[in-house]
């Protein structure tokens, strides 16, 4: 089964707020498994829009990805993270 990855390109107006959203995001994200793979470093804009913030996610499947998102855990920071920040989020499948 392949993996899945959040990749959100973040503009946060409000970073003491926005460590608010890192932590109520944080048990969903820990119960469905997921791993840092990018958050928030240095990075070069090649081609394209972008945003101050990139992070990467990894998750076990799309089906955990989607359940991290969906969950009512994670939607309580989702709407913190929105009242502090814009963003572009979505979420890909790898591959085998």
């Amino acid at each position: 089964m392949p993996k899945a990855y959040w990749i959100a390109h973040v503009d946060v107006s409000d970073p003491e707020r926005y460590q608010d959203y890192i932590a109520a995001a944080a048990p969903a994200l820990q119960r469905h498994g997921a791993k840092f793979l990018a958050r928030g470093g240095p990075f070069e804009p090649l081609e394209g829009n972008t945003r101050a913030r990139n992070v990467v996610i990894e998750f076990a499947s799309m089906e955990d990805a989607l359940a991290c998102y969906r969950s009512a855990e994670y939607q309580t920071g989702k709407g913190i993270r929105e009242a502090v920040s814009t963003a572009d989020i979505l979420i890909v499948e790898g591959v085998d």
